[in-house]
């Protein structure tokens, strides 16, 4: 296999006479970044990986010289079929990655996913694979440095909000590396970060199934500037909710964006009424914003 990729830029100039620039994707052209993320996925010889919208292959380059056993998901037509011509080793499936069964595709894990995801669906795509942690082990990502931020997000900070909430209830969270605009071809507008998800064997939702448990957090922040007893009036009457924030002994003149996760369990577990079947489908995803 040619080792190309010391110059993705020559490369995407000769690709984009046909490829298809409609998904707004930015290709990382900077070899050393790549290999960070690629020696901080721990990765090696044969670890199985899930990689989404692989693009001109210079991830997928680092990944197949581990010896991983590498499954790439691209939509592009004319970047899949570069995919299919560089890496005939590589399991390409030719698809949208926001619409894959992830078992049925995959079959048995663990696996690794290390991708540079698209920023349009990129936090609806986290979201999917930590509802199955028994498939994913490690969650090696690139997104906006914007939604990195709420992943790892504190109580009290600007960025914490519901999806901080969601997400730390479900994996244990950790920043790897900040990647700027020029790391890219074309260079994206914005900033980004990588970040790795360690998903626990089972979402920390308390006493209740993590469809209730994001259903209170979801009324919690659905009026961020509003008191808690405001916020979460629509989902469960301002009465309720005042008597559940008494019983917990917490002061109903708070918002929640200063509720710690342990607060946010015991109060589902109060207004949710208890736990809920466990079979009852993927929830929905939350906004970022």
């Amino acid at each position: 296999m040619s080792d190309g990729f010391d110059n993705p830029r020559a490369m995407l100039r000769l690709l984009e006479q046909n490829a298809r620039r409609r998904f707004g994707q930015h290709f990382l052209s900077q070899q050393g970044i790549v290999d960070r993320i690629v020696r901080r996925s721990q990765v090696g010889e044969g670890t199985k990986v899930l990689e989404i919208g692989p693009g001109l292959g210079i991830l997928t380059n680092a990944l197949v010289k581990t010896g991983a056993e590498v499954t790439a998901v691209e939509l592009d037509r004319d970047l899949a079929d570069h995919i299919e011509r560089v890496f005939p080793q590589v399991r390409l499936v030719r698809g949208d990655a926001a619409k894959q069964d992830w078992k049925a595709l995959l079959g048995d894990g663990p696996y690794t996913v290390v991708a540079n995801l698209p920023y349009n669906v990129g936090t609806q795509l986290v979201i999917e694979l930590l509802e199955q942690p028994a498939l994913f082990e490690r969650i090696v990502v690139m997104l906006q440095k914007e939604v990195v931020d709420r992943f790892l997000a504190v109580p009290g900070t600007k960025a914490y909000n519901a999806l901080s909430v969601r997400v730390q209830s479900r994996a244990r969270v950790g920043f790897l590396l900040a990647v700027p605009p020029k790391s890219f071809h074309p260079p994206p507008k914005v900033d980004s970060s990588v970040v790795r998800l360690e998903p626990y064997e089972a979402p920390k939702t308390g006493a209740v199934s993590p469809r209730a448990f994001d259903r209170c957090v979801k009324a919690a922040f659905s009026q961020r500037r509003k008191t808690l007893p405001n916020a979460l009036s629509a989902q469960y009457g301002k009465e309720r909710a005042r008597e559940a924030l008494e019983q917990l002994g917490i002061d109903p003149g708070l918002r929640a964006e200063v509720l710690t996760i342990d607060q946010f369990r015991e109060l589902a577990a109060v207004l949710e009424g208890g736990a809920e079947p466990a079979d009852e489908g993927p929830t929905e995803a939350p906004s970022d914003s």
